[in-house]
């Protein structure tokens, strides 16, 4: 039986109900996760070893590339393996301290990643747009410096929802239908009569992440507009090339996760809720990878360099 709390101060953990730890599920879903899981890691950890590597990859490009298969492993490896762990161990509980980790390991993760995606499409629109100042727009400090301010950003996500979360009383049942400590699953077992004090992380994110996709539109009329003056073909092509996978990326990622946080939320079990946030803690990570790479010539071309050995570091 699950156990049931009675207020905030005598809740140890939280009961995990995601995908079933018995039976045929019980097998596949551990398997399936750490193929995976191993996929991305193998996927995101490639492009950071060739972007660092090779040094006809050290621009700004990919460098934010470099940065966000980075934060998209910490992304994956915040819920992946725990979810594994408890299929194998047939254990769903999670401690309430290892909760608060998750939540905010996950937001930060998130949050960075929405924030990086954004930078992304500030640099395409530099480096299409304004092609002769692109060296001073986009200098290596420039670069360094938009990338923690990702980070800073992120970090502040984290906090407001971590604090806005396990600030309210959770005084009914403590099983989470999800298989990882999500906000929204969280807040719809929480009895706290407080309306706004759950509300309002989600609406504030809300609005940032329409405000990051309209300025990403916006980046991304003035680059088309650009493009259809190029009058080579190819360089058209190269364009599309490394703006269309950057596009698709954004689309899947903040429609899937707005969509998760936005929609109505009870607190029984629904498969859709799984699917869902699959979609942008789970699919993001390990198809960036195959997404950037599989239009990008350069990409192959430094990794046929690594695997013969070839590349230089500066």
């Amino acid at each position: 039986m699950s156990p049931v709390v009675t207020n905030l101060t005598v809740v140890t953990q939280f009961i995990l109900l995601g995908f079933p730890t018995h039976g045929a599920m019980g097998f596949l879903h551990p398997l399936l996760f750490s193929l995976v899981y191993l996929c991305a890691l193998l996927g995101n950890g490639l492009i950071v070893v060739i972007t660092t590597m090779d040094q006809h990859l050290h621009t700004p490009m990919y460098f934010f590339l470099r940065s966000l298969s980075f934060t998209d492993l910490c992304l994956i490896t915040t819920t992946v393996p725990k979810s594994i762990a408890s299929s194998l161990m047939h254990s769903s509980s999670i401690s309430f301290l290892g909760c608060v980790v998750q939540v905010f390991m996950m937001v930060i993760s998130a949050g960075t990643e929405m924030t990086l995606l954004t930078v992304m499409s500030i640099d395409r629109y530099a480096a299409i747009c304004h092609p002769l100042h692109y060296d001073t727009i986009m200098s290596r400090y420039r670069c360094v410096q938009l990338t923690v301010v990702s980070w800073l950003g992120g970090g502040l996500y984290a906090v407001m929802f971590t604090v806005g979360t396990f600030s309210l009383s959770y005084c009914g049942s403590n099983v989470v239908h999800q298989y990882f400590c999500d906000v929204p699953q969280l807040l719809a077992i929480s009895c706290s009569g407080n309306v706004m004090n759950k509300l309002a992380p989600i609406l504030i994110s809300a609005v940032l992440s329409i405000c990051c996709f309209i300025f990403i539109v916006i980046s991304y009329v003035h680059i088309f507009s650009a493009v259809r003056k190029i009058p080579s073909t190819e360089g058209k092509a190269k364009v599309y090339s490394t703006c269309l996978p950057h596009l698709l990326v954004v689309v899947l990622f903040l429609s899937t996760g707005c969509f998760a946080y936005l929609k109505p939320t009870s607190g029984t079990p629904s498969m859709s809720d799984l699917v869902i946030s699959m979609f942008y803690t789970v699919v993001p990570p390990t198809f960036n990878p195959v997404i950037y790479s599989l239009r990008n010539q350069a990409l192959k071309m430094a990794l046929a360099r690594l695997k013969n050995g070839q590349y230089t570091k500066k």
